[in-house]
């Protein structure tokens, strides 16, 4: 098994030997394995254990035993421990995602505050044979037959050739200790379900199940590298250069008969969960927009519009007298300026009498009555009116922002229009010139 993972290490992970990485070592029997390999290997590794304070001294005699193995073996050793009934009973989450979360959340942390490279985990080819019939049985697009995958980011698995019995029988005839987590003998758990109940089944069936297993995940595998080479090509064919992060022409999306599949892939990655609602905006009226936690898609005549959702949370942020710029939730400059030459105003820079501000200013979204004196006209005007006009469309409605004075009289619609009420006249002493970077 030595032999076969220097060679498995050498084709297809060959930039990990000159890396500093971290292994993740729980004290079961495939991260002992891991351990064990890996120093025999002379990689230049730590190791970091959860102690997840579930199994009372068990936990600790789990700590106990890597502690003490890479003590004997003069290795760099990390060590935390974790309430995490606390942690799951206060973000309503189960026992299991609760210690995945602590988990990777402090792996991160000793990735970057360490420096190391890459993370190590010893999952194996039949944790991933339980992924897959875990995802067939919820579900899945082909994303979720493809296993695990051997490397996620920073995430490298290394043991995915081998399965568990050849995990087992290293172990035995290396006299290498290990620690039973009692929890997974029991059936109570979806993947234990599969690992007992299932994948036996499945080996009496076929003796060669798990090598067909990876043949098969390596067709599949073929067929997602097809898959994304056509949603690229069709992507290009159907998006339109613009400020959005995607901008799509439905009229040439809906010339592929499987324009819903290459949807899905488009936008799986932003959080969206409402499939079918996304689906029915092609058929929608303008403005229908359905949400996932930080992003928008929005119908918007015979486009559909993704972008990130502008602070859905805060309606105004103030501005104040000292501020020289802000970042967020757009990037705005200030100046004060004394000199007597007259600025001109356009619609990203403008020049007003400064005398007239009341500080804080507002930056805000727009709200029901709002008008305005636009320049260059007599009388004023409703911004909805205005809006209409200027054939804003409603993505652009959304997420227009409004500077707003002291005395709640608008100043500028960011971007687009100034008020006439604060233009520079002969009478102007100090001017305020207003910036928006993009």
């Amino acid at each position: 098994m030595l032999t076969e993972l220097q060679n498995h290490l050498n084709q297809k992970f060959a930039f990990l030997k000159e890396k500093k990485l971290l292994l993740a070592i729980s004290g079961g029997v495939d991260s002992m394995v891991l351990l064990d390999l890996f120093r025999l290997l002379n990689y230049d590794f730590a190791v970091a254990h959860c102690n997840f304070k579930l199994r009372e001294e068990a936990s600790d005699l789990d700590e106990k035993l890597v502690l003490d193995y890479c003590l004997k073996n003069q290795i760099q050793t990390f060590s935390n421990s974790f309430d995490t009934e606390k942690y799951a009973s206060l973000n309503k989450q189960s026992i299991q995602i609760a210690a995945r979360e602590l988990r990777y959340q402090w792996f991160d942390t000793l990735l970057e505050v360490n420096g190391f490279d890459f993370l190590l985990t010893a999952h194996h080819l039949d944790d991933s044979v339980e992924t897959f019939l875990i995802n067939f049985t919820r579900g899945t697009g082909i994303d979720g037959l493809l296993g695990i995958p051997e490397t996620n980011h920073k995430i490298v698995r290394p043991l995915l050739i081998f399965s568990r019995e050849q995990i087992l029988d290293y172990a035995v005839q290396n006299q290498i200790i290990w620690r039973e987590d009692a929890s997974n003998a029991t059936t109570k758990y979806l993947r234990n379900k599969m690992r007992h109940d299932v994948i036996p089944i499945l080996k009496s069936k076929n003796e060669d199940f798990l090598n067909t297993f990876q043949q098969t995940i390596s067709n599949l595998n073929d067929v997602k590298n097809l898959m994304d080479d056509a949603c690229y090509f069709v992507k290009s064919q159907v998006s339109i250069p613009s400020k959005f992060i995607l901008e799509l022409d439905i009229a040439k999306l809906l010339q592929f008969k499987n324009h819903k599949a290459y949807l899905y892939q488009w936008l799986k990655d932003y959080g969206f969960k409402a499939w079918n609602d996304i689906y029915d905006l092609i058929n929608s009226e303008t403005g229908k927009k359905v949400y996932s936690e930080k992003f928008v898609v929005l119908k918007n005549r015979n486009v559909l519009i993704l972008d990130r959702i502008n602070y859905q949370n805060h309606n105004f942020f103030l501005i104040f007298e000292e501020d020289n710029s802000i970042v967020s939730p757009i990037s705005l400059i200030f100046e004060s300026l004394k000199s007597e030459k007259l600025e001109i105003s356009n619609k990203d820079e403008i020049c007003i009498d400064e005398d007239k501000l009341i500080f804080p200013l507002k930056l805000r979204t727009k709200e029901e009555g709002d008008y305005f004196f636009p320049i260059g006209m007599n009388g004023k005007k409703k911004i909805s009116k205005y809006f209409k006009d200027e054939k804003f469309s409603m993505f652009d409605k959304e997420n227009a922002w409004i500077l707003e004075n002291g005395n709640q009289e608008i100043i500028w619609i960011v971007g687009h229009r100034m008020d006439e009420r604060y233009k520079i006249t002969k009478q102007t002493i100090n001017k305020f010139k207003i910036k928006l970077t993009q």
